[in-house]
């Protein structure tokens, strides 16, 4: 759609006047908004004059930056979006990084901000927090970048945020209300939450996808980010076809402790081996980002000939091939397969074979990294053990570095950091917090270098606060030893 959305001719209904600033915060807890994390600046008064009668909880970071990373923890921990509010200009400004690695993660993220007067828009006259095209800047890294010039257009604005979240690949959104706007008169919005879902799981799709497992005699599953929250339906569909199953490292905490599972990159000779040797590979969810499958630069990964690819994203999809692609969620296309796929009976010959591949590409793989990183898995083992069932969220630094390469998580979604993708130095510490704020019934802790954790060190006091219940863990060796 045009970033400058059209009024979209929403019905109306008599309730008090309230301002556009107010009305999208109604909006926000039409849509299950329950935290929103920013500071106060005067660009966004009408937001707070919102928030101060809603029921939505406000945290405030140190630093912009600190509020879209708590965004991105939150979303991340809660499987919400996580929602920031920023000024114009460099309060915009200092969250595309966060933005980035939001986007490069797939984690939806709303960023609502103001932008100047209207009719100052691109003029170049000097006014307080002024760019040339702020919204032009956004859409280099948001999915999208809407503009509000009239109050009818800011229901199908969260439409159309929210749509994105959950029917495509998600990431980062950003709406902006110029201030002229922010302060009119928005009565009898039509306040409701309107939300389109993703596609169902081509019938046709399906059918040829079972039919390949069926021929296989050795299926291999790659699953990624985009499954850590099917875990149920792949780890049936894993033992019904006798498949080891691949863990990239934002697919960490899937079948934790299964003789199936194999927790460790596929950057790795003994993983990459694993995979060649199937005849058949089904990945769920994974983009086949080189910070996963070729984060050495040295060109060894192959794509799989004989693959079936399940994405929720067409864009995806097409950016890498696959015999058969399947467009759809992840835990709705599995369980699509589980139900026409048969008994296990069919596959009980594979099933000890698969269990015993894996095991060898485990042990293979853990002699691979070598006893540096070996000691260092150790430790993140040990916080694991000590905290079972704790989110634990990275920066990037060594031990990150190493578990991402081979560690065994025990909770779906519990493992994340910013060591692949994006690679934003200072996302722990924050991200943490927002995380906290989600799950305040599990540990969390916040695993981080002495020089990552300098980038966003201020955000303990935004922890202190906010009540977030966040070990920080440092690993301090003094410098920035993994480019020594």
């Amino acid at each position: 759609m045009d970033g400058t959305l059209a009024a979209s001719g929403f019905p109306l209904s008599e309730r008090n006047p309230m301002t556009v600033g107010e009305a999208l915060i109604s909006l926000l807890e039409s849509y299950g908004v329950d935290t929103v994390f920013g500071i106060p600046g005067v660009h966004t008064v009408e937001l707070y004059r919102g928030l101060a009668s809603s029921k939505i909880r406000h945290v405030t970071p140190r630093h912009e930056q600190g509020a879209a990373f708590m965004a991105d923890g939150y979303a991340r921990a809660s499987g919400r979006p996580g929602v920031a509010f920023v000024i114009t200009g460099p309060g915009l400004t200092n969250t595309i990084t966060a933005m980035g690695q939001a986007r490069a993660d797939s984690v939806p993220m709303l960023v609502v901000s103001s932008v100047n007067a209207l009719p100052t828009l691109g003029k170049g006259l000097g006014y307080l927090h002024e760019l040339p095209d702020q919204r032009g800047m956004m859409e280099q890294v948001a999915l999208a970048s809407i503009r509000i010039t009239q109050p009818e257009q800011l229901p199908a604005a969260l439409e159309h945020a929210f749509t994105l979240f959950a029917s495509a690949r998600p990431g980062p959104v950003h709406i902006e209300v110029p201030l002229d706007v922010m302060a009119k008169p928005a009565a009898g919005l039509s306040l409701g939450a309107v939300v389109k879902g993703p596609p169902a799981p081509d019938s046709a799709a399906i059918d040829e996808a079972v039919r390949m497992m069926r021929a296989a005699s050795r299926p291999l599953i790659l699953a990624g980010g985009g499954a850590r929250r099917a875990e149920a339906p792949l780890r049936q569909l894993a033992e019904r076809l006798g498949s080891p199953v691949v863990l990239t490292a934002n697919g960490r905490g899937l079948m934790h402790g299964h003789p199936l599972a194999v927790p460790a990159s596929p950057s790795l000779k003994a993983v990459r081996r694993l995979i060649a040797e199937a005849d058949l590979v089904v990945a769920a969810g994974t983009e086949f980002g080189p910070t996963d499958y070729d984060m050495y630069g040295d060109g060894g990964f192959a794509m799989p000939a004989n693959l079936v690819r399940i994405d929720i994203d067409a864009g995806q999809l097409a950016r890498r091939p696959a015999k058969l692609a399947v467009q759809a969620d992840c835990r709705a296309a599995l369980e699509a397969i589980l139900s026409s796929l048969g008994e296990a009976a069919a596959f009980e010959a594979q099933s000890s074979q698969g269990a015993a591949h894996a095991r060898t590409a485990r042990e293979s793989a853990w002699q691979e990294i070598g006893p540096a990183m070996q000691e260092q898995v150790r430790v993140v083992e040990a916080i694991r053990d000590t905290l079972p069932d704790a989110f634990i969220i990275g920066d990037s630094t060594q031990p990150v570095y190493a578990a991402n390469l081979y560690y065994d998580h025990d909770r779906p979604g519990g493992w994340f950091n910013a060591a692949t993708g994006f690679g934003a130095l200072g996302y722990g510490p924050p991200a943490a917090i927002g995380a906290a704020l989600a799950a305040p019934d599990a540990p969390v802790v916040c695993l981080t270098g002495d020089g990552g954790f300098q980038f966003t060190l201020p955000e303990i006091g935004a922890a202190l606060d906010a009540g977030a219940n966040v070990v920080f863990v440092v690993w301090n060796n003094r410098g920035y030893r993994e480019i020594e």
